[in-house]
């Protein structure tokens, strides 16, 4: 999105409340119109989901008033939403809201297709409104951790592990859509470089769509990095590690714990330490990012350019086909010598 947008759109009213809709009342739009309700300087205006149960649980949950239709939020007037719908809607609510001039944050993946996130950005741009994508994970506290100890470093290579159980609410993606999508991103986010070199492999062991995937990458400056992320692990497992010339980082985003290995000498020995890590939850300071993108008209933390690039590479995993081992079978019967 362009740092200069429309004076219409873009830069919201700072001596006001921001009114603040969701769109999608299942377990993470909820979660945004919890944390939404307890900001300042914002009102939640509701919630909308089609679906009775969900919006019952919204209301019970964050004692907002919840909507049927997007009509009826629009109708109360709103200045900004979370959409938090299934992924196949994206694309059409987005475009919605966009046309009302309202500012809008997607939670990851931005669409389900390359094209249709190139048009809410598009749409975004000549609008003038603040668009946002949800990779939530850029807000771990670990990972900013990560991301400042390897600032400036020279980085050779990137490892992340995201693994855990199967998911009973999950029904049209796989683990790439659903969980390597996040590590593509923080991929080109610890690199500031774009992925140019993508070989997966995949598989589906008791899914239909695939739930194991080893995913490996070259970006454009070099650095070479690796996803092992499935659905058959019985405990969750988030663990990135990072190494560079002068160091090597290890941090578990689950605990928050991060370490930095340094000091490296001949004789193999090196100096440790644990890192400060902060306490925030993610996404409480995700959508304060997001909203203060909206008051400023500055660009947000995650745009939508790069929520489309991420999309990029992870249909790219899907779509390319892997490479066969080159055989070291003999055909037929071996000559035995002598």
């Amino acid at each position: 999105m362009n740092a200069k947008v429309s004076a219409a759109g873009a830069k919201a009213d700072i001596g006001r409340a921001l009114r603040v809709g969701v769109i999608g009342a299942g377990v993470m739009g909820s979660n945004h119109a919890r944390v939404l309700a307890g900001l300042p300087g914002v009102l939640l205006i509701g919630i909308v989901d089609p679906l009775p149960e969900h919006r019952t649980r919204a209301i019970d949950l964050v004692g907002c008033r919840a909507f049927e239709t997007l009509d009826q939020l629009f109708a109360e007037g709103i200045d900004a939403v979370t959409i938090a719908a299934p992924t196949h809607l994206h694309h059409e609510i987005a475009l919605a809201c966009i046309a009302r001039n309202i500012h809008i944050l997607v939670e990851k993946p931005v669409a389900s297709t390359v094209e249709e996130g190139r048009e809410i950005v598009a749409a975004a741009e000549r609008a003038g409104v603040t668009l946002m994508v949800g990779h939530v994970e850029r807000f771990n506290p670990a990972v900013a951790a990560i991301k400042q100890a390897i600032s400036g470093e020279d980085i050779l290579s990137i490892g992340i592990t995201r693994v855990g159980p199967f998911p009973p609410r999950m029904s049209n993606v796989g683990v790439v859509i659903d969980l390597a999508v996040h590590d593509i991103d923080l991929i080109r986010w610890f690199t500031e470089s774009d992925i140019v070199e993508v070989q997966p492999q995949l598989s589906s062991a008791v899914a239909e769509r695939e739930d194991i995937a080893l995913l490996q990458f070259r970006t454009e400056s070099g650095v070479l990095a690796h996803i092992n992320t499935n659905w058959l692990t019985p405990f969750k497992a988030r663990n990135v590690t990072v190494a560079t010339r002068g160091k090597y980082v290890m941090g578990d985003l689950l605990t928050r714990q991060v370490t930095e290995c340094f000091g490296f000498k001949p004789d193999g020995s090196y100096s440790m330490r644990h890192l400060p890590v902060g306490h925030d939850e993610p996404l409480r300071a995700e959508l304060i990012a997001f909203l203060d993108a909206v008051r400023s008209g500055k660009l947000p933390a995650v745009s939508g350019d790069e929520g489309v690039a991420s999309l990029e590479i992870a249909i790219r995993c899907l779509e390319t086909p892997a490479r066969p081992a080159a055989s070291t079978m003999r055909k037929g019967p071996r000559r035995i010598a002598g």
